[in-house]
């Protein structure tokens, strides 16, 4: 779906959540292979019984490409993605672990391109038990009227 939004339309404090997503072996098993991160504490079962945790963990990257695509249903054709600040994994992710995503409008300033502002989306991604286990800034460069 496409959206034309200008920076004038943003307003802090707006918010959007997205349904839930379940982390599954074979998102792991492609993530690694696709990155090359085959470290044990995403690959080995045995291995995981031995530390804290007790199982396998999802990448911290695997996580993040997930709720940010999870964010991406609408195509705003007046902006782009500047780049994401503030990237912090906050709990483990494990197989079977269902997160969702809230996306709030957290800042609007002026860019140092006339044209365009900067747009600050807080992410925020949740378990299934409602614990915060990933945030970031996504920042949005945004064509002005």
């Amino acid at each position: 779906m496409n959206d034309r939004k200008f920076f004038e339309e943003y307003r802090t404090g707006e918010t959007r959540e997205t349904t839930g997503r379940t982390i599954t072996e074979s998102d792991i098993v492609l993530h690694a292979g696709q990155t090359g991160d085959f470290y044990p504490h995403h690959m080995d079962v045995e291995w995981c019984k031995t530390q804290p945790f007790g199982q396998r963990l999802a990448h911290g990257t695997l996580i993040f490409s997930v709720a940010i695509g999870m964010t991406a249903g609408t195509i705003n054709e007046e902006s782009l993605t500047y780049g994401y600040d503030r990237l912090r994994f906050l709990r483990p992710v494990f197989i079977g672990d269902t997160i969702r995503v809230k996306v709030t409008i957290t800042d609007k300033r002026p860019h140092r391109q006339p044209d365009k502002g900067m747009v600050v989306e807080g992410v925020e991604v949740v378990n299934q038990h409602g614990q915060p286990v990933m945030v970031c800034e996504h920042l949005l460069l945004v064509n002005r009227k």
